[in-house]
């Protein structure tokens, strides 16, 4: 079958004489990636981010060092002032104390001297000396000092040391007959035990 007897069919198309061959045109290929189109980095560019990142972590780490030396010397003069609060609550926590203390002794040398004075009045001073013993004890009791005094009441280890037993057909057993020098009670806590004179069956 010769190309006359198919229909339509594409005439091949010989060139004129003096022309050139028409050149075979390619096909459009895809375009190549950006990142390959694109220049290099320059490599002094990158070098100078890093350097102002290290100077930035510099100052940082500066600045974290600084407070920390800050913060160790405010713990350390907090130390020092606590130590110092301490001390002196230990020297002068007695400082109420003795202060209502010197009144008693204010009195008590007033007592003295009117003993001492010419034509002393002994009523007289035994009042003063009555009135002294109330002030200090109303002093002590304030500081939460409180005597113990059991006489007539039943003897009590913790707090009575026994000096003597004394027969008696008047009292029960282990009764304190009288107080040879009164004891004393800090807030409740023993400061010194009362000296006592206990009974028994005679």
């Amino acid at each position: 079958m010769t190309s006359q007897d198919v229909p339509n069919a594409p005439q091949e198309v010989q060139p004129e004489a003096g022309e050139a061959p028409a050149a075979h045109v390619a096909p459009e290929s895809d375009p190549q990636p950006e990142a390959a189109a694109e220049a290099p980095a320059d490599p002094g560019q990158g070098s100078g981010e890093l350097v102002a990142l290290l100077e930035d972590a510099r100052t940082k780490a500066d600045d974290h060092w600084n407070q920390l030396l800050r913060a160790r010397a405010e713990i350390e003069n907090l130390h020092r002032r606590q130590a110092r609060e301490l001390e002196n609550a230990h020297k002068f926590a007695l400082e109420g104390f003795v202060r209502e203390l010197l009144k008693v002794r204010d009195s008590l040398e007033l007592g003295y001297e009117a003993a001492h004075a010419e034509g002393a009045n002994l009523d007289k001073l035994r009042e003063g000396t009555e009135l002294t013993l109330k002030l200090m004890a109303d002093t002590m009791a304030r500081f939460g000092v409180e005597a113990i005094s059991p006489e007539g009441q039943p003897f009590n280890p913790e707090f009575h040391q026994a000096m003597t037993i004394a027969p008696r057909d008047d009292l029960a057993p282990n009764t304190v007959v009288s107080v040879v020098q009164k004891g004393y009670l800090l807030n409740g806590r023993l400061v010194r035990p009362a000296m006592v004179i206990v009974s028994r069956k005679p």
